[in-house]
């Protein structure tokens, strides 16, 4: 049975991938050589639609996961970073108020 243009689309979608867990390679090997022969029967396209589902369903979850981790790593990061400008802030109008006293005492240790 001839396959389909989608199915030739999600095999090479798929196979743009680093695949790493040996039962989806698996899969992957067996779909793409049953495509080359031209012999890709409905068990066979279940059978990698099934693993491709498994897979990338994992994959997503880890990825998702992994964006939660991150967007909360930078919502920590960005208020670390408004408290200290704050802080900064607060250290130059101490300054600021130190060096107009020092400059009064400058002032007033030059009069007679």
């Amino acid at each position: 049975m001839p396959a389909d243009p989608e199915l030739r689309d999600l095999v090479a979608r798929v196979g743009a991938f680093h695949i790493t867990d040996g039962a989806m390679k698996r899969e992957q090997r067996a779909i793409e050589a049953a495509l080359e022969k031209g012999e890709v029967d409905a068990g066979a396209q279940h059978a990698y639609r099934s693993a491709v589902r498994r897979y990338f369903e994992s994959f997503d979850r880890e990825a998702r996961e992994h964006l939660r981790d991150v967007d909360r790593r930078l919502e920590h990061t960005n208020q670390v970073v408004f408290n200290l400008t704050a802080e900064r802030g607060v250290a130059v109008k101490r300054i600021e108020a130190t060096q107009a006293v020092l400059s009064a005492l400058a002032g007033a240790e030059g009069s007679p």
